[in-house]
């Protein structure tokens, strides 16, 4: 078993560096949900996380990215299910059975619950969180599309791997916004995991028809 003091000196700096991440991101969504996002100016995060006004430029660039800070985890996680895919199984239905396993799990970013609508109603009431979504959701289709032609053996800008990576963001995106709105209406968070899963299947089964005959499908 290793203790703090066998730890390398770069493991006790990463566990420290992500700790001071997730302190100032833990800040900032307090505020952001408190008060709106516009209404919150960096050095009053930084002074909520009892951090330097340049410690938090040093872990996000923007202030979005602390609202989004989950955005590459969520990245990662797609890139490496296709990555780590049965062959046996489509890369379309690879990604499908992966929505039901973060639905499963209760991945953070994937939760219809009372804490979840802070998030949601403070993107709603940001015009600059609803822009960064539109941004976030465009670079993802992109990385989507190369990951799926790899995963497929295909030419990394095959243009039926853009179709399908768009279609996918698309169907999700809309599973994602129907469910909260579920949510909301219905307090149930039962009936809001149906309602995105049957969007996410219904959607694919559209990705699949017109990716029919190819390796995505």
């Amino acid at each position: 078993m290793t203790t703090p003091s066998d730890e390398a000196p770069s493991d006790r700096r990463s566990r420290k560096r992500l700790a001071t991440r997730r302190a100032i991101s833990l800040a900032a969504d307090r505020l952001f949900f408190e008060r709106g996002f516009e209404n919150v100016t960096v050095d009053e995060i930084a002074a909520a996380a009892d951090v330097g006004r340049m410690t938090v430029f040093n872990h996000f660039p923007r202030k979005e990215d602390m609202f989004f800070d989950r955005d590459e985890e969520a990245r990662e996680t797609l890139r490496q299910a296709l990555r780590q895919r049965d062959s046996s199984v489509s890369p379309i239905e690879t990604l499908r059975l992966l929505a039901h396993q973060l639905v499963r799990q209760q991945t953070p970013y994937l939760l219809f619950s009372t804490a979840s609508q802070g998030f949601i109603e403070t993107v709603e009431n940001s015009e600059t969180l609803k822009a960064r979504a539109r941004a976030i959701r465009d670079e993802i289709a992109g990385e989507l599309a190369v990951a799926l032609a790899e995963s497929a053996g295909q030419d990394a800008a095959d243009a039926k791997a853009k179709l399908a990576a768009a279609m996918l963001l698309a169907s999700w995106s809309v599973a994602f916004i129907e469910a909260h709105r579920i949510f909301r209406q219905y307090r149930n968070t039962d009936k809001a995991k149906a309602v995105f899963l049957a969007l996410v299947d219904q959607g694919s089964v559209g990705v699949k028809a017109a990716v029919a005959g190819t390796a995505y499908g």
